[in-house]
C-alpha cells in the first residue's frame, strides 16, 4: 500500500506546479500525493494562504522551497515510524 503525502497549494500557483513535479521526481510512485486546493478551506487558507506550496509527510511540514533532499528524508523518516514495532516489554 502506497503511502499518501498532501500537497497544500490553490489552482493558478506555479510554485504549486513545480513543487508538484519535483515531489513526482523524487518519490518516483513510492507516495500518493493528494493535492488540497486552500481555497476550499477557511482555515487553511488562513493558515497557508502566503506559505504555498506547502507538504505534508505523515505529520511533518515542508515548507517552499523543499528541496529533493528534504522531501527524500522525510519520506525516509516517515516510513521509519511507520514501519516501527509498537512493542511493550514487561518486567
Amino acid at each position: 500500500m502506497n503511502k499518501v503525502v498532501i500537497l497544500y497549494g490553490t489552482l493558478g500557483c506555479h510554485l504549486c506546479d513545480i513543487a508538484k513535479q519535483e515531489v513526482v521526481n523524487v518519490t518516483k510512485n513510492r507516495v500518493i500525493i493528494e493535492s488540497v486546493d486552500i481555497a476550499d478551506d477557511l482555515y487553511l487558507f488562513e493558515k497557508y494562504g502566503t506559505k504555498i506550496p506547502v507538504l505534508e509527510i505523515y505529520g511533518t511540514f515542508l515548507f517552499w522551497p523543499f528541496t529533493s533532499d528534504q522531501v527524500d528524508q522525510a519520506l525516509d523518516n516517515a516510513a521509519q515510524v511507520v514501519n516501527k514495532p509498537n512493542r511493550r516489554y514487561l518486567r
